[in-house]
């Protein structure tokens, strides 16, 4: 799982370079997700713009992402292709996260 991890100012942007996130990758991406938000910044941005495909273990292991970031911290998503996007609209995982369209407009509302 290739992972790409910027930090801006007061977040973190960390951009899935693979095209999917399923049960094959899923625990891969949990921990790469780990190494790269252990520290830093309390708000992440998490780009799937490259990501084409997503299962219920790709969810679930964004979810768990989420979930270890703690309390005080938060996770936003941008870029989901319209197949991505349609599985957290299914699943109404789109009310959990902050889901922007593009990076740029994550970026611009999230960093002011």
């Amino acid at each position: 799982m290739k992972l790409d991890t910027k930090t801006e100012d007061l977040l973190r942007i960390v951009s899935v370079q693979d095209a999917r996130i399923d049960a094959a990758v899923a625990v891969e991406f949990k921990d790469a997700m780990r190494a790269e938000t252990d520290n830093g910044p309390d708000l992440i941005v998490l780009d799937l713009s490259n990501v084409e495909f997503i299962d219920s273990s790709g969810l679930g292991a964004i979810v768990a992402a989420m979930k270890s970031l703690g309390r005080d911290r938060k996770l936003a998503l941008a870029g989901l292709t319209p197949t991505v996007e349609r599985v957290f609209k299914l699943t109404r995982m789109d009310s959990v996260f902050s889901v922007f369209p593009t990076l740029e407009g994550a970026l611009s509302e999230l960093g002011s």
